[in-house]
């Protein structure tokens, strides 16, 4: 089976003869940079490759994709975007896309490094690697994860972490968290803290209205954005919003925005059995000047997972001074700082608490300005910067 599309073999070996010999070649799995549907680690992906692409453009960069790539997505000329087969979206596709076509494409490339952003490497390449970590939830709640996921995961992850010259990694929890899981040497794992997009800011009382107009009736909200994952603890989040109105009589909404793909029964049900059930309103995934507008005018952001790498919704808020309510376990303490509100996240009752307590506007205000300082302590260009000198100390090894 070959690992490439037949009509790209000649411009792939084409491509691959550079002009510079002495230039560096970085090879990239950039699989989840999709148009449309950038989550998570695809935002991770596209704010820092972007920079990096655009602040060395003496480098050859090779982006690696399992479908035909948006050309949004080809940052400068200095980028070569290949194809790779099969399209890797299920734990037996992962195999063969990494293992087979990313391992020949490798072989064919040559490159100095190879740099995978979610973490996935080829265990059968002589490449150096370095693997991009963002959490190992899947150790710790296994039954969050359908079982041949979580199959793939432990059987994986562990042999990347042994394989990878370098582990990045974006929180100091997590760099713990990967020492104790896999017994990783700590001196192999660097921390880049995420960013988020300069887009966030405060929006003006006026267009705040609007916002909350077209979504809540004019109704303050509260926010909730993420996957609708079983670890981002949205039965408890549901829970703990109906005791914040029957408690309050307060007619403030909750605004959910993320695709329902982990609808479990669990969530199910606690929506389910809300009295106030009619004011929760899904909003779905909203490209990310749609997301700017409805963090910015939210009342606080509420974002209790019971496990994160980092939580990039948290700097988001901040960037748009809006308060915050997040978790006292994982990484939230570490990036949140006393900046938010903490609550312990397997308590309803705390989270309806946090809830109420917000209504306070000294304590809104002082946590404002708090995360207003914080927020510069997360920067997609420090971290593209950071990033790159793990990248460029391995290539020139």
């Amino acid at each position: 089976m070959s690992s490439f599309h037949e009509k790209k073999r000649v411009n792939f070996r084409k491509n691959c003869t550079f002009a510079k010999k002495n230039n560096l070649k970085i090879a990239v799995n950039t699989r989840l940079l999709l148009p449309n549907k950038l989550e998570g680690i695809g935002w991770v992906m596209y704010e820092t490759l972007r920079r990096m692409v655009a602040d060395h453009p003496e480098v050859e960069f090779v982006f690696f994709f399992d479908r035909k790539p948006d050309p949004k997505y080809i940052f400068g000329d200095n980028v070569t975007p290949v194809t790779l087969i099969p399209q890797a979206r299920h734990p037996f596709l992962f195999i063969l896309y990494f293992e087979l076509a990313v391992t020949r494409a490798l072989r064919q490339l040559r490159p100095d490094v190879f740099y995978s952003p979610d973490g996935y490497l080829s265990l059968r390449t002589d490449i150096p690697s370095i693997a991009h970590f963002h959490d190992l939830s899947f150790e710790h709640f296994p039954n969050d994860i359908p079982a041949l996921p979580l199959w793939h995961y432990r059987k994986y992850f562990p042999q990347y972490a042994q394989k990878a010259e370098r582990i990045i990694t974006v929180s100091e929890f997590s760099k713990k968290d990967i020492c104790d899981c896999y017994g990783t040497n700590p001196d192999k794992i660097d921390v880049v803290y995420n960013g988020a997009n300069e887009l966030f800011t405060p929006l003006p009382q006026t267009e705040q209205q609007q916002i909350r107009q077209k979504y809540t009736e004019g109704k303050n909200y509260f926010l909730f954005v993420g996957a609708l994952h079983p670890r981002k603890n949205l039965a408890r989040l549901f829970r703990a919003y109906d005791r914040f109105r029957l408690k309050t009589g307060l007619d403030t909404k909750l605004v959910i925005v993320g695709e329902k793909r982990w609808w479990t029964g669990e969530i199910k049900e606690a929506y389910e059995g809300l009295t106030y059930k009619q004011d929760v309103v899904f909003l779905g995934h909203l490209s990310a000047e749609e997301l700017h507008s409805v963090t910015a005018s939210a009342f606080a952001s509420v974002y209790v997972s019971y496990f994160e790498g980092f939580g990039i919704p948290i700097v988001e808020a901040f960037r748009c001074k809006v308060p915050v309510i997040t978790s006292d376990v994982t990484s939230m303490p570490e990036v949140a700082s006393d900046a938010a509100l903490l609550v312990d996240p397997f308590n309803e009752t705390d989270i309806a608490e946090a809830m109420i307590k917000i209504q306070d506007e000294t304590l809104r205000n002082s946590l404002v300005e708090k995360a207003w300082k914080r927020k510069d302590v997360f920067s997609w260009n420090n971290a593209a910067s950071q990033i790159w000198h793990v990248i460029s100390t391995v290539a020139k090894k």
